[in-house]
């Protein structure tokens, strides 16, 4: 029987956002009702998601700006950073992208991120943003965006009070490295080539011939240029077409058509 894979997840986020809470919830089904920064062990144990059974390491940071130094000595082999902010709280969300991100990608690039918004049981909860004016709520939408913002391949919204959707946070860290996303990749443009007309037509003429070659586009006309190069930068008030790029004229030719290369910029 083969070993387990380990994947170790990092939790990282401003402080009071909640971390220990979550990984306390997921850990002990139990909610601490009293903030104490950040004293959660690292925590081990089997898990199995979607048939996959995997060795989850939990690491807890702390967010407090005392702790930035050491801080980043507990990114050294993360498979996976939680990164959280609290659905109560704009200037956590804020800092997802102006100090969170810069940070990770500084220490652990090209690790996967899974962006958390915590909280979730206060963010409906009309009394507490009564007694707390200051609070603002987060929306799912506010959360989607930014998880597309940063290249986050998941987002979730959990409650450590309540344990909702606690376990789909570290079932999604677990997936993202088990099941990394496809990079999609740039689709290149056609390098069937193009046509391009030199002669002293008129510039319909010219375009209606393109039509009919081979279906490829007509790119380019030029009008009694001598230049054996035309660029996209030279003369662009004399090309009836746009240039895809820079091509070369093979023959003056009246009336010659010829299938040039485009070059990508």
């Amino acid at each position: 029987m083969s070993a387990s894979r380990f994947i170790k997840c990092v939790t990282v986020g401003d402080g009071a956002v909640g971390k220990t809470c979550m990984l306390i919830s997921y850990t002990s089904n139990t909610f601490p009702t009293d903030y104490v920064p950040t004293v959660f062990d690292n925590f081990s144990a089997n898990v199995v998601v979607d048939g996959n059974t995997v060795n989850l390491g939990l690491w807890d940071t702390a967010g407090q700006e005392d702790y930035n130094r050491l801080r980043p000595l507990s990114y050294r082999g993360a498979d996976v950073f939680l990164l959280a902010f609290s659905l109560i709280s704009k200037a956590s969300y804020e800092n997802v992208a102006k100090k969170w991100i810069p940070e990770l990608k500084h220490y652990a690039p090209g690790v996967p991120i899974v962006l958390v918004g915590t909280k979730l049981d206060l963010r409906d909860d009309d009394q507490f943003f009564i007694g707390h004016p200051s609070a603002v709520p987060i929306s799912t939408a506010q959360g989607e965006e930014l998880m597309k913002l940063i290249g986050a391949p998941a987002y979730v919204e959990c409650s450590s009070k309540t344990q909702q959707n606690v376990k789909a946070v570290f079932d999604a860290a677990i997936k993202v490295v088990l099941q990394p996303p496809n990079q999609k990749k740039k689709k290149r443009k056609s390098q069937m080539g193009c046509f391009i007309m030199v002669g002293r037509l008129g510039e319909d003429t010219l375009g209606w011939i393109c039509d009919r070659l081979d279906g490829a586009p007509c790119c380019s006309f030029a009008a009694e240029i001598e230049s054996p190069y035309i660029w996209r930068e030279q003369n662009p008030r004399l090309l009836g077409f746009p240039l895809c790029g820079a091509v070369e004229i093979l023959s003056s030719s009246l009336l010659d058509c010829h299938r040039v290369r485009s070059r990508n910029w």
